[in-house]
């Protein structure tokens, strides 16, 4: 039988074949107010027509490599070009001559390495005469050449000289510095193919502001090279005060017509300058600075390689999940905190504080997302905990690492036990672009985890209902009846009694089964005081709240002997609409939400099974790996 297709043009609409029959009246006519009813109702397929994101965009924007002076006095030999090979998917060869490749490419990639002497030091290990004049580098030159103890000497003098501002001359020199960053984003740019893989440009501006209190940013251009080439990146040789960085992000700005965005590091190794409320050099923050730093930072690193800033364990006690990875000795270069720095330096702190900031000053200057990040010195992006390598090479993976120092200024220690194997940002990108991911980091529809791929979905509204969670496309009803991570929730309509939430997780199926999915709230009180809950919203299994209302932890199946476990607990998905209890609506708000993995081995046990090396009693050897996703605000009156 031969099918005929008929096309009539009506109003602009072309009708065809079977649907021609659907429009038409008896007599064979079009008929109008059939038109309007097919054409505006949902089609069959749930997806066409919808233009949000349908999978997250996996990736990091902070990986330094041989370009970075500290990484190649280090011992650090792996490129821009081989860091990028390495995200895209092939195996390269690490510092250390080991074989390495990720489990899965990556979507998208940053190479971040410090503005400050931008590969000057690969001419230092090179020996070359114009830099052998300086006694200092022909000093270096000899020690990262000697290798070994001689060559972290020298990483830890640079680090040191760095954040006093004492490095030599020719390390200072903004044309050498220039060209260098030509050389950078001339490589970055062979490598980004659109659709396939995202070759971000950008770089690190690294304020040691006092001497090793980490102020560090990211800089993150959504342009290509025609437009990075136009401007010197900053250096903290330029200034080290965050607000001359953001004039010159407007700089950039006003003479390219390109766009970035900055990233602050994790705030834990700040001794307490990172969410101050005054500035590094000690005057009370005012009206610009509140609103230049929410201009240009909408997102915040929650978790990298020196710890996770989420929350401490001594500001949250009632939290069991904030005591994660915290590295809280000092800043980074070792020294000791003052009482009260923790206060300024963890994301929950940070945005509670930035509600209060609001009311004083009409804008929230902590008003972030999530991201996360390896800030690796190896050239080599690694999350997982089977597959970790370490910080600099000498944390790169070998019997030694149970018992060597990750850094050592002057016997101020870290072990590179206390390395976490973290972490990496999930963008909802419409594709994978520049452009798109760009846009999704600025709108703070991101969301950070210690380096597992879970999905994660955390939407807000005011009518989500409990049959909203038997959808199999969250991403529709959420879209559709609320606002992402990231977002504002839209006023009270009328008879609204409190803002409803949907939040989902699917598990990463190389990691561990999920336990739980809480949300944390964040509000001031009506005395204008700072306060926080952490509600268990859904959990695996049919554990009962106890008296105190917690969730009892969903166990262990891990084997540490052969650094392995079961996924006999947990589950694989969760789903649910969650209320807030104890909303009110004169109050200002936030909500994020938190993933929980059931207890797998970190990667100091398979260290331990791999090398067959016994670590320290208070080595940890299990670790619950978590997602972060992006906060929700709620304001009264919208």
């Amino acid at each position: 039988m031969i099918f005929r297709t008929l096309a009539v043009s009506f109003a602009g609409v072309l009708v065809s074949g079977p649907v021609f029959a659907q429009v038409t009246t008896d007599a064979g006519t079009i008929d109008p107010a059939k038109i309007e009813r097919f054409f505006n109702q949902p089609g069959y397929s749930p997806y066409a027509g919808h233009n949000y994101p349908m999978r997250p965009l996996w990736g990091e924007i902070h990986l330094h490599t041989s370009w970075s002076g500290d990484a190649i006095a280090g011992g650090t030999r792996v490129g821009p070009d081989d860091a990028l090979r390495y995200a895209e998917g092939h195996e390269i060869t690490s510092s250390t001559g080991q074989q390495v490749r990720l489990s899965r490419p990556y979507d998208y990639m940053m190479v971040a390495d410090h503005s400050d002497a931008l590969g000057v030091m690969s001419g230092v290990l090179a020996g070359e005469s114009a830099l052998m004049a300086d006694p200092q580098l022909k000093k270096w030159n000899q020690g990262m050449n000697a290798g070994g103890a001689e060559a972290s000497k020298v990483m830890i003098e640079i680090i040191t000289a760095q954040g006093e501002g004492k490095l030599p001359k020719p390390m200072t020199d903004n044309d050498t510095q220039f060209d260098m960053w030509r050389k950078m984003t001339e490589i970055v740019e062979s490598h980004n193919d659109p659709g396939r893989f995202t070759a971000l440009i950008g770089y690190e501006w690294t304020s040691n502001f006092g001497g090793g209190n980490n102020l560090h940013r990211n800089v993150v251009y959504r342009d290509g090279k025609s437009f990075a080439d136009q401007v010197r990146p900053m250096t903290t040789f330029d200034s080290e005060q965050p607000r001359d960085l953001w004039d010159w992000m407007q700089g950039y700005e006003d003479k390219t017509g390109g766009k970035v965005l900055a990233v602050p590091h994790n705030g834990n190794l700040s001794n307490g300058l990172m969410f101050s409320t005054e500035t590094p050099d000690g005057h009370p923050i005012d009206q610009k600075w509140v609103e230049t730093r929410a201009r240009w930072e909408p997102l915040y690193e929650i978790t990298q390689g020196k710890g996770t800033s989420e929350q401490h364990p001594s500001l949250a006690p009632a939290d069991e999940f904030a005591n994660f990875e915290i590295w809280d000795k000092g800043n980074l270069n070792v020294k000791p905190k003052k009482p009260g720095d923790l206060n300024y330096e963890y994301a929950r702190e940070a945005l509670k504080r930035g509600l209060k900031l609001e009311q004083e000053f009409g804008t929230n200057p902590f008003k972030f997302g999530f991201v996360g990040s390896t800030d690796a010195h190896t050239g080599v992006s690694s999350t997982e905990e089977n597959n970790f390598w370490g910080k600099f090479p000498n944390s790169e993976p070998s019997p030694e690492r149970s018992t060597g120092n990750a850094f050592d200024f002057e016997g101020r220690t870290i072990k590179d036990w206390q390395l976490g194997a973290s972490g990496l940002t999930a963008v909802w990108a419409g594709e994978n672009s520049r452009a798109s991911i760009w846009d999704a980091m600025k709108r703070k529809e991101v969301y950070a985890t210690t380096g597992t791929r879970m999905f994660v979905r955390f939407f807000g509204g005011w009518d989500f209902a409990a049959e909203d969670a038997l959808r199999r496309d969250p991403a529709a009803v959420g879209y559709g009846k609320g606002v992402p991570m990231g977002s504002d929730l839209p006023p009270v309509p009328d008879g609204a009694k409190a803002p409803s939430f949907l939040v989902a997780a699917l598990k990463d199926p190389l990691s561990g089964n999920l336990d739980r999915i809480q949300i944390v709230k964040g509000w001031l009180d009506a005395k204008g005081e700072m306060q926080e809950h952490v509600y268990d919203v859904v959990w695996a299994g049919d554990r009962k709240p106890g008296a105190d209302g917690k969730v009892p932890l969903v166990g262990s199946t891990v084997d540490l002997p052969n650094a392995t476990w079961t996924n006999t607990i947990g589950a694989p998905e969760l789903i649910a609409v969650w209320h807030d209890p104890d909303f009110d609506p004169a109050l200002k708000a936030f909500y994020y939400a938190r993933v929980i993995e059931i207890p797998t081995p970190r990667w100091t046990a398979y260290d331990a099974a791999y090398f067959k090396e016994t670590f320290a009693p208070e080595v940890p050897m299990e670790v619950t790996e978590r997602a972060y996703a992006s906060p929700i605000w709620y304001t009264p009156g919208g």
